[in-house]
């Protein structure tokens, strides 16, 4: 180390300050030699006492220096060898070089060293091969933060057991709202006396109660037909676990007291804000009650929702007072707008077409003009020879329309009434809705996750048997004078068929007057059955997938298309397949799978209503009803695409209620 003197910012000044002193010594020597001598003494006992004072301040900073380094020496192998820190140091083939003290008796041994990390901790290994820096991983019932230098073969450990038991704790306190519906309290006691009313009141009060009870929720009867329930997460999971089983308990227990009453339980959860928990159960509860109720839907901060319950068919809980008001809305929204653009789903079915058409006509009774968007090349041998019947009316040809022209003609002032669908990424043109800003939502099927964003109108019932239906009951509310051509009221009557299988499934006493309107009106049943017809191609296809047909279990009957062959089909053909074969004798619940094209499996799945086929095809982002669903998948081959519904059959058939 270099002394105080040998510093450049010391060193130089002096040097020249000696240098200058020795010039002027021997000036004087050269006039006064006398004095010059004496100049020369004084310059020897400065620099002599300079380099004491040198060699003093060296030998102190050695000192102070090798003092230091020996505290940080001793400092560093107590910290090494103390703190609390687990180190491992490791060779190429994994065995262990060096631990510290710390670390062995994380492991309850007394040395690690020379053993195989394989043996240690199998965790580690495959940890150190991964491309991750850090990870967290359970080392004898402790948890470790584990910190990996590869180049060094160097690994931290750093006990994070209690941080994480405190997360926990955090996690499963956190506060869960949820917002209790009877589903159908009005109908069950209208005209009931106040003496019974009030029994069921109080027997429907007590299940709640016990339950809440067993399970630490804090539950308040807020009206007539709804509660709110405060738990936290830790009771939540409890109830997943329990697949909500208080919604059978409810279901079950009224039914012997010959009421039927049914559940419905939003449920807001994840968020610290009371308000967004008080919104998400709200939003929770609406989607629920917009899939049939009877189930419990929870809406969690990432988007998704998870649903349980749903088992049962909805009843019909929908009254004309309801559609009437639909009605007068619809009509109000419709006249305040310079035109009505209508579309339905993507490889529209008859439901869709024919409900679109009744749209059409409720636009033309309020004087409005009103467009039908429709790709031609998206549609199947039925709706074709429907299409071809509506060709020769020209007035109602004319309304159908194009994607692009729809795109050309809409303005701000129209309005865009979307039927047989509520999902954006099932309609037509995703681009004309996204323009749209009067949208109306006109459907049957049970509510989803994704749904059309901020709606002026919303017209979903999952009790009815088709839009068609739906549209109908519209257009009988209808104030002005209303007439309808055979073709339009056929369109309507074909929709509702095809959708209850000629009226044998999803069907309510509305169904059959919506149908009887409609034969008023002129409705053609025997062009409906010409539209129904099928082709002998088709009938073919449909036979070959039939007859590669395996059960999975007693009652469940999976249909599959050949896996080497590179043969295609419609969406339809898939569903008339379904159809088929629950119609066998002893299937309670039918799937078919088939190539749509090469990206594309299509899945269509029936039950009689035992099985709850919408559940299993929400777990393959599908959906649909309670016995009719249908879902997509893409980028699979036909064998994977077959694992995947077996697995999700066989969790649906495990978990009970689960999708």
């Amino acid at each position: 180390m270099p002394s105080f003197f040998e510093k450049p910012l010391i060193r130089y000044p002096l040097l020249a300050l000696i240098a200058l002193t020795a010039i002027s010594i021997i000036i004087l020597f050269y006039y006064q030699w006398m004095i010059g001598l004496a100049g020369v003494l004084l310059l020897g006992a400065i620099l002599f006492l300079l380099r004491a004072a040198d060699k003093k301040i060296k030998a102190e900073m050695e000192t102070y220096i090798s003092t230091l380094s020996y505290r940080l020496k001793r400092v560093g192998e107590e910290a090494l060898m103390e703190m609390p820190i687990g180190i491992m140091l490791f060779n190429e083939q994994f065995h262990i070089e060096w631990t510290n003290p710390f670390l062995t008796s994380c492991f309850h041994e007394d040395t690690l060293v020379g053993r195989s990390m394989y043996d240690v901790a199998e965790a580690l290994v495959p940890l150190v091969k991964q491309e991750v820096d850090t990870e967290t991983i359970t080392l004898h019932e402790r948890k470790f933060k584990v910190i990996i230098k590869r180049e060094e073969r160097l690994l931290y450990f750093f006990d994070v057991t209690e941080q994480i038991e405190i997360e926990k704790q955090y996690e499963d306190e956190r506060t869960v709202l949820a917002l209790i519906f009877l589903d159908n309290y009005d109908e069950v006691t209208q005209g009931l006396d106040d003496q019974t009313k009030s029994s069921i009141n109080s027997h429907v009060t007590s299940i709640l109660n016990k339950w809440a009870t067993e399970n630490g929720i804090y539950l308040k009867r807020t009206s007539s037909e709804r509660f709110m329930a405060i738990l936290n997460e830790h009771i939540l999971i409890k109830l997943e676990k329990g697949k909500f089983s208080i919604l059978d308990e409810v279901r079950e227990q009224t039914t012997v007291e010959n009421i039927s009453l049914t559940l419905s339980i939003g449920i807001g959860s994840g968020v610290p804000s009371l308000t967004e928990l008080g919104d998400l159960a709200q939003s929770s509860l609406d989607l629920a009650l917009g899939r049939g109720g009877d189930q419990v839907a929870i809406k969690q901060t990432n988007g998704k929702v998870k649903f349980y319950g749903g088992k049962t068919n909805p009843m019909e809980k929908r009254t004309r007072v309801r559609a009437r008001v639909i009605s007068h809305a619809l009509t109000e929204i419709i006249s305040e707008s310079d035109k009505v653009i209508i579309m339905g789903h993507k490889y529209p079915d008859m439901d869709s077409i024919g409900s679109a058409i009744g749209i059409l006509k409720v636009a033309q009774v309020n004087d409005k003009e009103g467009f039908i968007v429709l790709d031609q090349n998206e549609i199947d041998t039925g709706v074709q020879r429907l299409i071809q019947e509506v060709r020769q009316h020209s007035d109602l040809w004319s309304r159908f329309i194009t994607r692009d022209e729809a795109l050309e003609i809409s303005t701000d002032d129209s309005v865009l009434i979307v039927v047989d669908t509520h999902k954006p990424s099932l309609v037509i043109d995703e681009k004309l809705l996204n323009k749209m800003d009067n949208v109306v939502v006109i459907d049957h099927h049970r509510r989803g996750e994704e749904f059309i964003k901020d709606p002026l109108l919303v017209y979903m019932e999952p009790y009815a048997s088709s839009t068609a239906e739906l549209v109908t009951e519209l257009l009988e509310y209808q104030t002005k004078r209303l007439k309808m051509n055979m073709i339009e009221a056929t369109s309507l009557l074909a929709g509702i068929i095809v959708d209850t299988k000629s009226f044998t499934l999803r069907t309510g006493s509305r169904t059959f007057d919506a149908a009887s309107y409609l034969r008023s009106k002129g409705a053609d049943t025997i062009l409906v059955q010409k539209f129904m017809r099928e082709d002998i191609t088709h009938y073919v296809k449909r036979s070959k997938l039939i007859q590669n047909t395996n059960m999975l279990r007693e009652g469940i009957a999976i249909a599959k298309a050949d896996p080497d062959s590179d043969e295609m089909f419609d969406q339809v053909i898939i569903a008339q397949t379904a159809d088929t074969l629950l119609s066998m004798s002893g299937v309670v619940a039918s799937f078919v799978l088939a190539r749509r094209n090469d990206q594309t499996i299509g899945i269509s799945a029936r039950s009689l209503g035992d099985i709850n086929v919408q559940l299993i095809m929400e777990a393959l982002d599908g959906g649909g009803h309670l016995t009719n669903a249908a879902t997509q998948l893409e980028n699979l081959s036909l064998n994977e695409a077959e694992e995947r519904l077996e697995q999700a059959i066989l969790e649906y058939l495990e978990g009970g209620t689960k999708s």
